[in-house]
């Protein structure tokens, strides 16, 4: 689509019955910058009215969703989840006092002392790489100062490189992988037959893209660089990455939705690698492509799957043009081009 043509989806985006999608618009795909008025404006809309002020209107003083403790459960209206889905709708640690004590609660009952973002509470059986990814990511989209983030990207560069962690077989050895969850560098996960996960694969690359280049390390960068070899070993409009359970990918590689929890899609796989570095690189085009025919005629993108009546929000009808896949969408392909 010429720029002229995106005009009508833009006003589409931009309607003000949706404050998030209007904010979102205006900060990812107008680049107005940080002290735009009409992007101010719009950043406090979609904190004071819709889904971001009802999320933090369920969360406990303390700072937790649900019950008190690492919050993974309930799905997916548990502190985990809320927090993920936070970071995805822009919330911002700036705009609500809330939320940077949500923040500060995941860190203290989430985040054990190593770095792992922990599922059970427990260190190693509770680490798995979609919910470190996708905590990692949210602290940073969320706006998180906090120094506990660092640790948090530390380990889950570690985990992927294997350094100074033991084999899950080494059962004395004081840090190591368990043969449940993430159980071996790379990307197995005991979820995929102790095969890697892509999903969490996306994840753990997607936060990576998020973390400012002056925080990278050099265990960082081996890190990326192993995840970048992985993602891009096949192509990933094929998806044809190891399955443990079954003889073909997931459907679900090919349905776009939006909120994004621990399934993975082609858009967020394609939204990892361009915000690493790899827009140009031809094997990307192919998913690039499937992506682009999936646009209607209108300039937009249909719902394929959702959370509604699972999580806090409603995001429309399967089937029909959707305001937050379109976002996700022209997000990804403004990056790539």
């Amino acid at each position: 689509m010429t720029a002229r043509d995106l005009i009508p989806v833009l006003d589409w985006l931009l309607e003000a019955e949706n404050p998030v999608v209007r904010y979102l618009t205006l900060r990812d795909l107008l680049d107005r910058p940080a002290g735009d008025l009409e992007l101010t404006a719009a950043r406090t809309a979609a904190h004071i009215t819709g889904v971001i002020p009802h999320i933090l209107a369920e969360m406990q003083p303390e700072g937790y969703w649900i019950k008190p403790g690492y919050g993974y459960a309930p799905k997916y209206y548990g502190t985990v989840w809320s927090m993920i889905l936070l970071g995805q709708l822009g919330a911002q640690v700036s705009e609500d006092e809330r939320i940077a004590r949500a923040c500060t609660y995941i860190l203290e009952h989430t985040l054990l002392r190593d770095g792992q973002f922990s599922a059970t509470g427990a260190s190693g059986t509770g680490n798995i790489d979609c919910l470190q990814g996708n905590l990692c990511a949210a602290l940073i989209d969320l706006g998180c100062t906090d120094e506990r983030v660092d640790l948090a990207f530390h380990w889950m560069a570690r985990s992927v490189t294997g350094e100074g962690i033991a084999p899950a077989t080494e059962r004395h050895a004081p840090v190591r992988y368990y043969a449940s969850g993430k159980c071996a560098p790379g990307f197995a996960c005991s979820a995929n037959n102790k095969l890697p996960c892509a999903w969490g694969a996306v994840k753990v690359l997607l936060a990576f893209s998020k973390l400012p280049r002056d925080r990278w390390t050099p265990l960082v960068e081996r890190a990326v660089a192993v995840g970048l070899d992985f993602l891009l070993s096949v192509d990933p409009a094929l998806a044809l990455y190891p399955t443990g359970w079954s003889d073909k990918p997931s459907g679900n590689w090919w349905k776009f939705g939006f909120p994004i929890f621990y399934v993975s899609d082609l858009l967020q796989n394609v939204e990892a690698l361009v915000g690493l570095g790899c827009a140009d690189d031809p094997r990307l085009q192919n998913a690039l492509d499937v992506i682009r025919q999936k646009q209607d005629a209108d300039g937009r993108w249909a719902l394929d799957y959702h959370y509604n009546q699972k999580t806090w929000l409603h995001v429309g009808t399967k089937g029909k043009p959707n305001k937050w896949v379109t976002l996700r969408a022209l997000r990804v392909l403004k990056q790539a081009d």
